[in-house]
């Protein structure tokens, strides 16, 4: 772990949709850690700071995948490759990736297909059977199928409008997906409301499953308590930001609203 912004050149650029782009850089493993699939970095851009999930963990070489919704996340897609940013990190519980010959369902909604394709990469280089629903409201916000396709795994992708695959939404895609074949475990993350539904639809199956969960960060390091969730006071930043289902059941904000920078409830 590193806890002081390290300054890392741009090797890579990747437009992976009108909104989306990932970022390629060098990173020593032996001298800062090799993340596990889960953990995120803190992205400095010399003038903020935010979370980021890793996307991708290459030998020396990790990826950020990043959307375009606000001024911080601007200023990263206005960079080209050459460019810096800070990175500190790895942070965070990660997913569980000690295991091989198993029966895997990795879920993705949105760029939430970032920390997915981290570790349905790994468990597939391990030997495990992987079966992946990216799901998007449309088909030009898909992503990683054709690189998860090429490593081995099953692509099943989903969009709202129906535009490319199944028609609906990431709950929809699991149940029909359930009809035919079954897991040993699973791994999920996207927005919120989408992971409560697929809790239920994976606990009625019994499958266990573990879920990446996101809140307003400062510190990363346990410190602010900014990320704090209800009445555990699990920090997102350490605690989490992966959870399992037992863990999650305690979470009785999970799926009904999160804090913004002021504490205000949405």
């Amino acid at each position: 772990m590193n806890n002081v912004p390290q300054i890392v050149t741009i090797k890579e650029i990747i437009e992976e949709t009108p909104t989306i782009k990932t970022f390629k850089f060098d990173w020593d493993f032996e001298k800062y850690g090799k993340p596990n699939p889960g953990e995120f970095v803190m992205v400095w851009n010399f003038n903020n700071e935010k979370p980021m999930s890793i996307s991708q963990i290459n030998d020396n070489e990790l990826a950020i995948t990043v959307k375009n919704i606000g001024e911080f996340t601007s200023q990263i897609h206005s960079l080209n490759v050459g460019d810096q940013i800070g990175i500190r990190g790895s942070y965070g519980n990660g997913f569980t990736n000690d295991f091989t010959g198993k029966k895997v369902l990795a879920i993705g909604g949105g760029v939430g297909m970032a920390p997915i394709n981290a570790i349905a990469t790994d468990l597939i280089k391990k030997g495990n059977q992987v079966d992946v629903i990216p799901a998007s409201q449309t088909k030009d916000e898909l992503l990683y199928m054709t690189s998860l396709e090429e490593l081995g795994a099953n692509v099943f992708p989903c969009t709202d409008d129906g535009s490319f695959g199944f028609e609906g939404f990431a709950t929809d895609r699991t149940i029909s997906l359930l009809e035919e074949r079954s897991y040993d475990i699973a791994f999920i993350c996207g927005p919120e409301i989408m992971m409560k539904g697929i809790f239920k639809i994976l606990e009625d199956a019994e499958i266990n499953a573990e879920f990446s969960m996101e809140r307003y960060m400062k510190c990363a390091l346990g410190i602010c308590g900014q990320c704090c969730v209800d009445k555990t006071g699990w920090r997102i930043c350490v605690e989490g930001p992966v959870f399992d289902m037992e863990s999650l059941k305690l979470i009785t904000e999970f799926g009904e609203y999160h804090r913004d920078a002021s504490g205000f409830k949405h």
